[in-house]
């Protein structure tokens, strides 16, 4: 089986991309405290929420379902990992009655923290236009902050367009009915894991993982945009075949005096750690202008890994845009099985 892992950094400049519960009618950003220290973040089920909304448009989603009233209301996608990408990779739970079925995200996404602690600006503005003369103005207040924010990932590929029918805790991934209609429609009845599955063919498996890194090159969101508009495409992409599924790749940032830096020689740790559950090259994705100089000197200190073959470097969107070529083309189906 083969995973792939690492670590993506969001830069943010003035912004509040994700924000928690007001106080005192001044709108917060989410932040965490370690001591003394603030530490801005945003929520992984915002930046889940991101990377579904900036899917393709001709990318169809999953419908979701309301009902109830009060407490006792519930929302849920249909359920459909066979028809919808969304459903397969971000997963979902649809509780109905006593035909409950659920899916455990094949795509697993950290929450995204300051890399160093940050000071988080109060700001205020005013309402006055079309006031009458020497009316009070309306005041609104908010945070914001700048800072890059760090967050792991995990996408399970050989779970990915593949649905238990008896489930982890006798919950199957889909009901009766969408199981039947998934045979008629070209899945395969296969061992896997926890049981019998069902799996689609090879070259819609390929396409998702293929659609889902085109995705994250391009993506976009997040609150308050009028005020606090930013690129949310992330600056920095690390991301490697693992088989086993840990993710050794989450220790590579650090800070000194505030400035994010990446950590070469514990890139090279961990690869040679990790040598015999790699799968294949490193893939580094840096934007050009995002900590040049050390970008710079990465270049230059990497330059054997990336002879070698080791590494791959270059622009976020280029490698991930590659990366899903190779998918998408059949050169990486092995990550698609289980293999022990």
């Amino acid at each position: 089986m083969t995973y792939l892992v690492g670590t993506l950094v969001l830069e943010i400049k003035a912004g509040a991309p994700n924000n928690g519960r007001g106080e005192d009618n001044v709108g917060k950003v989410k932040a965490t405290r370690v001591g003394n220290r603030v530490f801005p973040y945003v929520s992984a089920q915002a930046v889940r929420r991101w990377w579904r909304d900036s899917l393709p448009p001709g990318e169809a989603r999953s419908p979701v379902i309301r009902s109830g009233k009060g407490a006792k209301q519930q929302a849920h996608t249909q359920g459909r990992g066979d028809l919808y990408l969304d459903d397969d990779l971000f997963g979902y739970m649809v509780a109905i009655e006593k035909k409950s079925f659920n899916r455990d995200t094949v795509l697993a996404v950290g929450t995204a923290v300051s890399v160093a602690p940050r000071q988080v600006t109060h700001d205020f503005g005013t309402m006055s236009r079309g006031f009458e003369v020497g009316a009070d103005p309306v005041i609104h207040e908010h945070e914001h902050y700048t800072g890059d924010l760090a967050c792991p990932v995990l996408l399970d590929l050989a779970r990915l367009g593949t649905f238990q029918l008896e489930g982890q805790g006798n919950r199957p991934d889909l009901n009766p009915d969408a199981a039947k209609e998934a045979r008629v429609n070209g899945a395969e009845e296969i061992d896997f894991r926890f049981g019998q599955a069902l799996r689609l063919p090879l070259a819609e498996r390929r396409r998702r993982a293929a659609v889902l890194w085109r995705t994250l090159a391009e993506l976009r969101g997040g609150a308050k945009q009028a005020l606090h508009y930013g690129e949310r495409s992330p600056a920095l992409v690390i991301l490697a075949p693992v088989k086993g599924g840990n993710n050794p790749f989450t220790r590579l940032l650090r800070h000194d005096l505030g400035e994010t830096v990446v950590a070469l020689d514990v890139l090279r740790a961990e690869m040679r750690a990790w040598e015999d559950e790699l799968d294949g090259p490193v893939r580094i994705g840096w934007a050009p202008g995002y900590l040049e100089r050390q970008r710079d000197a990465a270049e230059r200190e990497l330059k054997d890994l990336v002879d070698s073959g080791q590494v791959v470097f270059d622009h976020p969107r280029v490698v991930l845009r590659q990366l899903a070529a190779e998918l998408e083309g059949g050169d990486l189906d092995s990550w698609f099985e289980d293999r022990s």
